[in-house]
């Protein structure tokens, strides 16, 4: 509904709910008024399970989550909250399954860098029924919040990074080397006009990935780079994938790019050195000709020694 008939709703709705069991609420971005909703702070839900929230306060928030002890979903969109404030309430919550937590994509990763640089993070949590971890922001945020979890059972990863200079993903790397669940076979990286993603599944004829990560950014050679920042040293993880995949929209190629230096291929190529199969759409085959011509060291491709095949698909790269 309008921003302003649920900023009418959201006060009235106080109380306890016993038979509740899932609240989804939240503004659109796209709303005029920029003010946080605020959920009234006599709420209580006991019983719920699902919870999905999008630019509210968290103040009332998280004094539900105190006492919402049974929830299995937990989605927290478009806010901040200070990673210990967040851990501890999340401690509660042993019987998460699926967890998604998204900053402002306007938030500052210096500001924020500088936070979390202050913050003392004393709460550890072990999550024994998460199968499901989103997160959207900074990646001095993640790299925090990672340190100070434990997911054993964790089957889907998706990570979205805010661009920055420099990446580090000491701790990403160290949570997706220690998860026996998650499976990865085959990778696909997408190059669209705003962000660059690579997908990895579990095995060819999969729907649903099992660690996703993308990078919001426009430029070609920037979106190349920043893959091979984050993804740098995460060799043994992808050892397992056989089937790599580039694919590109149409469009990406008239918004304007730089030329991509071969050794960044390599680098990027390096973390899939057992890949068997190399898929590449058709829209940027010959873009991608040019980028891994050899510029007198060795040629880029043979940064994968076990490739057998080079495909091009004009009918997309899951093919």
């Amino acid at each position: 509904m309008p921003g302003s008939d649920l900023r009418k709703l959201v006060p009235v709705i106080d109380g306890e709910f016993p038979m509740l069991e899932s609240l989804f609420v939240g503004l659109s971005p796209e709303e005029p008024d920029k003010t946080n909703l605020m959920l009234p702070k006599t709420i209580q839900a006991p019983h719920l399970r699902r919870l999905a929230l999008t630019n509210i306060d968290l103040s009332p928030v998280l004094q539900m989550l105190a006492t919402s002890l049974s929830l299995v979903t937990l989605a927290l969109h478009e806010i901040y909250f200070s990673p210990n404030d967040l851990l501890q309430h999340l401690s509660l919550l042993s019987q998460l399954e699926l967890l998604t937590i998204s900053f402002h994509n306007d938030a500052s990763n210096t500001l924020i860098g500088r936070q979390l640089l202050d913050a003392q993070v004393m709460t550890h949590v072990t999550f024994p029924n998460l199968h499901l971890f989103l997160f959207g922001g900074t990646n001095a945020y993640l790299e925090v919040l990672l340190s100070h979890m434990t997911t054993p059972i964790l089957e889907t990863l998706g990570v979205q990074i805010f661009p920055q200079v420099t990446f580090s993903t000491e701790n990403l790397l160290q949570l997706i080397s220690t998860i026996k669940h998650l499976k990865l076979t085959d990778a696909d990286f997408e190059f669209r006009d705003t962000a660059i993603s690579v997908r990895v599944f579990p095995d060819k004829e999969a729907e649903i990935c099992a660690f996703c990560l993308q990078v919001p950014c426009r430029h070609f050679d920037k979106q190349v780079s920043s893959m091979v920042q984050i993804l740098d040293g995460f060799g043994q993880v992808f050892s397992p994938v056989e089937r790599l995949a580039f694919a590109c929209e149409e469009n990406q190629w008239s918004s304007g790019h730089g030329e991509v230096d071969p050794a960044q291929w390599r680098r990027l190529l390096r973390s899939f050195s057992n890949v068997k199969t190399l898929l590449v759409d058709d829209t940027f085959a010959n873009e991608l000709d040019y980028d891994l011509q050899p510029d007198g060291e060795e040629h880029p491709l043979e940064s994968l020694p076990e490739l057998e095949e080079l495909l091009i698909s004009s009918g997309g790269y899951r093919a």
